[in-house]
């Protein structure tokens, strides 16, 4: 999904978004997707704000990246299973699936917001 799609254009359909099911969820995965910092920022924007506007995502995690930047780390999420994208009309809005994180791996979400950077 790029941000672009967010927003479709007239006649053209926002494409469909792809993410595993809550029983498919794998713990490597999920690490690796929060190991980077930008996305981990998101993360903890969406833990405080909640689902969001996938444009307005980079902007309360603090981001300074480009579309193409902040695409990725929302495809990265959302393909891991981190995150979920709801389809509203042409607009896409994004929320952390912390229930099904929860119940796949216990306490790991809540270890991860609480992590701050200590170097």
């Amino acid at each position: 999904m790029s941000v672009e799609d967010q927003v479709a254009p007239p006649g053209r359909a926002a494409t469909a978004v792809e993410e595993p099911d809550a029983d498919r969820l794998d713990l490597p995965v999920v690490l690796a997707a929060l190991a980077d910092p930008g996305r981990l920022a998101i993360v903890r924007a969406l833990a405080e704000c909640g689902e969001e506007c996938c444009v307005k995502v980079g902007e309360q995690a603090g981001l300074t990246v480009g579309k193409s930047t902040l695409s990725h780390h929302l495809k990265v999420l959302r393909e891991s299973g981190v995150t979920h994208t709801r389809t509203q009309g042409t607009h896409r809005y994004v929320s952390l699936r912390r229930d099904d994180l929860d119940s796949a791996f216990p306490h790991l979400l809540d270890a991860v917001l609480a992590w701050r950077d200590r170097s």
